[in-house]
């Protein structure tokens, strides 16, 4: 089945064609075309995402994006019109599916209202995806050449983004539960909070990871809140609120970049430790025999390292998506659509900033 796929939940655009196939037993998918368009730019002067902001480049972004889909698509080397060329597009679709939240709700209307009405003028079914789920779902996609490794469940599965911080135990592609979330700030708003107070731009993860690697992993003592608690629950508010104290604490007349690249590799390496802990003490108790890492966060290295050799030292399949599909993407909307269609999860066609997993 090819689906079409519409991502509008932040400040990236997103439209995707891919072939999946294969049911819920052994979803299997092919990415034909992953195009998006970022935002970075137009958020970057004031630190975060400004909703009205974002819903203006999405609306500009949407149809940009689509000529070049159907475009890129057709033979366009004809010439016929582009609305002929739309039509010949739109006749290989089986399903169009677009991101209804979570996320910021004037952003997700641009993506909603534009997949509703293609999907009403060539009379395709149309179905909503949960951002999240998105998200957990990426591993799925091939990374390049090289087809995904297989699951084995059960998995463990962290979600961590800038808006969230999930610890889920899988027994299918269509059962699971949580066992654990943040408390306050995800890990994702952690770092570009420290970012922040390192007058580094927006976004911070990048930043962080970038000047961290010429500083000291064990310079400075951050806690790792909630590591050693029977639970797992997150907690960053805390550790971002430490770095605050210490900054305050050992302020210099001149910027000090050493000082600078320390405190980033020591906050990395104190989240990074409460993120692959939790997650691997939930994968024993609960018998895992795979651990996901997805979200925003999976992107970085330290993280995905950490990880990993924890994984494998324990026995345990590690799963990540490839770089493309770490951040917000509509290829891993177009997985979670042609998944939640078989599993029956009919999310309302409506913006819903708060939708859970």
């Amino acid at each position: 089945m090819n689906v079409l796929a519409i991502e509008t939940s932040c400040d990236e655009t997103g439209i995707a064609l891919l072939e999946a196939g294969g049911g819920l037993r052994a979803p299997k998918f092919s990415v034909t075309t992953n195009l998006v368009s970022s935002q970075i730019k137009i958020h970057r002067p004031f630190g975060g995402v400004v909703p009205n902001l974002a819903k203006r480049e999405h609306l500009k972004n949407l149809p940009l994006l689509w000529r070049k889909m159907v475009l890129q698509n057709t033979a366009h080397g004809s010439r016929k019109k582009f609305d002929d060329l739309e039509g010949s597009f739109m006749k290989r679709i089986g399903l169009v599916t677009v991101t209804v939240g979570p996320g910021l709700e004037p952003a997700l209307w641009t993506g909603i209202e534009f997949a509703k009405a293609l999907a009403a003028r060539y009379r395709k079914p149309l179905i909503g995806a949960n951002h999240l789920e998105g998200h957990l779902y990426s591993f799925l996609l091939p990374q390049g050449a090289r087809p995904p490794e297989k699951i084995s469940f059960p998995a463990v599965a962290l979600i961590a983004s800038g808006g969230h911080t999930v610890l889920l135990s899988m027994s299918s592609f269509s059962k699971w539960r949580r066992l654990g979330e943040t408390r306050d700030d995800a890990a994702g708003e952690a770092f570009d909070k420290v970012a922040r107070l390192l007058d580094l731009p927006y976004p911070g993860g990048p930043e962080i990871q970038k000047i961290a690697g010429r500083g000291d992993t064990n310079a400075i003592p951050f806690p790792r809140p909630m590591i050693h608690e029977k639970n797992y629950d997150f907690s960053f508010s805390g550790l971002k609120t430490a770095v605050l104290y210490y900054l305050r604490d050992h302020k210099k007349p001149v910027p000090d970049e050493r000082m600078a690249a320390d405190v980033a590799a020591s906050f990395q390496q104190a989240a990074v430790d409460v993120l692959v802990a939790k997650t691997i003490r939930a994968a024993v108790a609960h018998d895992a025999r795979s651990v996901i890492l997805c979200g925003g966060v999976a992107a970085n290295k330290e993280l995905r390292k950490e990880l990993s050799h924890a994984a494998e030292k324990g026995g345990l399949t590690f799963l990540v998506p490839g770089a493309a599909y770490n951040f917000d993407n509509a290829a891993m909307i177009g997985a979670a659509g042609y998944l939640a269609r078989l599993r029956k999860k009919n999310y309302r066609i409506a913006a819903d900033g708060t939708l859970d997993i």
